[in-house]
């Protein structure tokens, strides 16, 4: 499982530091260059999909390693605790 979370990590994909709920779209936006208001407007037009907005978005939360690189599913497993 460790194989796992360490592929998760070498995507270099964090949550962004400009942080208003999980701090998804601040990651996105400082990945793509984007401005992080845009991403965030984006985000919330996809809650408007059916199952897949909100769905899709928990996924990448749970996912998504923080800045020092800790992964929230992999600590509620009892990984890495840095």
């Amino acid at each position: 499982m460790s194989s796992v979370f360490d592929s998760i990590r070498k995507i270099r994909f964090r949550r962004g530091p400009q942080r208003v709920f999980g701090g998804i779209a601040g990651g996105l936006a400082e990945t793509s260059g984007l401005n992080v208001w845009l991403v965030r407007l984006l985000v919330l037009i996809s809650f408007l999909l059916p199952v897949l907005g909100v769905g899709a978005y928990l996924v990448v939360w749970v996912l998504t390693p923080w800045t020092d690189g800790s992964i929230p599913v992999e600590r509620l497993f009892g990984g890495r605790k840095n």
